[in-house]
C-alpha cells in the first residue's frame, strides 16, 4: 500500500466525507470503538477554530446554526496541516453557496471582514509611513512615487449590503444605527503595532489599495481612486490611510527574525 493512499483513506474516514475507499483494513479501522471517538475529536477541532476565526458570523447565526454549517465545511475541506490558526480561508465562499444562507446575503461579506481580521493579525510586521514622514516628501517626487500596501493591510468593499456597519456593530458589541441605510460599504483593518485596528474605507479608497498593491505610481493610484468616485477628497483619503498604518514605502522589508 502506498502512504498517500493510506492517508487519504484515513482523512477522509475521519471527516466522514465518504470519499474513503473500501478496503478491509479501513473498515477493520472505522469498526473500532475509539475511532469514533477520534473521529469527532478531529471534526470538533476544526469547528472551534472556525467559530474562534468567525466570531462575527457566528454572532449574526447563532452558535448551533454556525456549528452545523461549519461541521459541513470542514467535511468538504479539511484542513491541510494541524494548525489550525490560519484555517477557513475558503469559509466565505463556502455560505455564498450554502443554500440554508441565501436569506442572509450579506453573510460571506461579513465572513470576508472576520477572514481580514485573521490575515492581518497573522501578517508580517513592517514600519509603516505616518503624516510626517508624508509631510518631508518633496512635492515634486509624490506623482512618480510608489507605495504599497503594509503587509497587514486588508480592505474589503461590499457593494450591496452595509457588511461593515453589520461587522463593526457586531465586532465591538454596539447597538446597529437606528439609520442604518441598506447600501454598500466596505472596510479597512490594519495593525501598524500590536493590535488590529479597523475603520471605515471608501469604494475609491479600495480602487487606490487595490491600484498600490498592483505596484502603480501614486499619480496612477490617485487617479484610479479619483474614476471609482470623482467627489473623492484625496488629501483626505491619503490622511485615513497614512493614520491607519495601510502603507509602506516601496523598499520597506519585514524585520528579519531573532534567532531563538
Amino acid at each position: 500500500m502506498r502512504l498517500t493512499d493510506f492517508q487519504d483513506g484515513v482523512s477522509a474516514a475521519l471527516l466522514g466525507t465518504g470519499h474513503a475507499p473500501t478496503t478491509a483494513w479501513l473498515a477493520a479501522l472505522e469498526a473500532q470503538p475509539g475511532f469514533a471517538v477520534y473521529r469527532n475529536t478531529v471534526l470538533k477541532g476544526c469547528v472551534d477554530a472556525l467559530q474562534a476565526s468567525y466570531p462575527t458570523v457566528c454572532q449574526l447565526v447563532g452558535e448551533d446554526w454556525f456549528r452545523a454549517a461549519a461541521a459541513v465545511y470542514a467535511r468538504q475541506q479539511p484542513p491541510r496541516d494541524g494548525l489550525l490558526v490560519d484555517y477557513g480561508a475558503g469559509f466565505g465562499g463556502f455560505l455564498a453557496g450554502f443554500e440554508p444562507a441565501a436569506g442572509l446575503p450579506y453573510l460571506p461579506a461579513i465572513a470576508r471582514l472576520d477572514r481580514c481580521w485573521t490575515e492581518c493579525h497573522l501578517a508580517a510586521d513592517a514600519t509603516a509611513v505616518d503624516r510626517s514622514w508624508w509631510a518631508r516628501q518633496a512635492p515634486t517626487t509624490l506623482p512618480a512615487m510608489q507605495l504599497r500596501p503594509h503587509p497587514a493591510a486588508r480592505w474589503a468593499w461590499c457593494s450591496g449590503h452595509p457588511a461593515y456597519a453589520l461587522w463593526h456593530s457586531h465586532r465591538e458589541g454596539l447597538a446597529l444605527p437606528e439609520s442604518l441605510a441598506w447600501a454598500g460599504d466596505g472596510g479597512l483593518l490594519t495593525r501598524p503595532h500590536a493590535a488590529v485596528t479597523w475603520r471605515p474605507l471608501s469604494r475609491a479608497g479600495g480602487a487606490f489599495l487595490d491600484a498600490c498593491a498592483e505596484g502603480r505610481a501614486l499619480e496612477a493610484a490617485a487617479t484610479s481612486a479619483l474614476d471609482t468616485d470623482p467627489a473623492t477628497d484625496f488629501a483626505a483619503l491619503m490622511g485615513t490611510l497614512l493614520d491607519a498604518g495601510a502603507l509602506v514605502p516601496t523598499h520597506s522589508h519585514p524585520p528579519a527574525e531573532e534567532a531563538p
